[in-house]
């Protein structure tokens, strides 16, 4: 009883999408709905509706909180990092290229891999003020 309580308490009030669905497919599992009901009614697969009601009769409502990991560690350090957003705020022509006035994302990491800042790079890193519009006055 407690329990169907508190499944419910987490349907209304939880901000986090993940525990919500969760929350939601544990509450129509008590109440009798069959796994194939709840995939259609939840738009998930057979699989995850299973997985979600074993896990939480192994671990109760810790099942419920989604286990988000670190993911990919970082490639470019914060020393390499720095060093590329100050080639970013600065303009193409400090670097003698005329060609264009300001940087793109793939001039900018042209540029990198030239002047071998880093080895290779598959995406521009985010700098705090980002890249500006059109050239920094001096």
């Amino acid at each position: 009883m407690e329990e169907g309580r508190r499944l419910q308490r987490i349907s209304r009030t939880a901000k986090d999408p993940v525990r919500l669905r969760r929350a939601i497919v544990v509450m129509m599992s008590a109440q009798g709905q069959s796994v194939p009901d709840i995939t259609s009614l939840m738009q998930v697969s057979a699989d995850y509706v299973r997985d979600v009601i074993h896990a939480f009769n192994e671990q109760g409502f810790n099942a419920l909180d989604p286990k988000w990991s670190g993911g990919r560690p970082r490639t470019i350090g914060s020393q390499v990092r720095e060093h590329i957003c100050l080639i970013a705020r600065t303009s193409p022509a400090d670097w003698r290229i005329t060609a264009f006035s300001t940087w793109s994302l793939t001039k900018l990491a042209e540029h990198l891999v030239k002047q071998q800042v880093v080895s290779a790079i598959d995406r521009v890193p985010t700098c705090s003020a980002g890249l500006p519009s059109s050239p920094l006055p001096r």
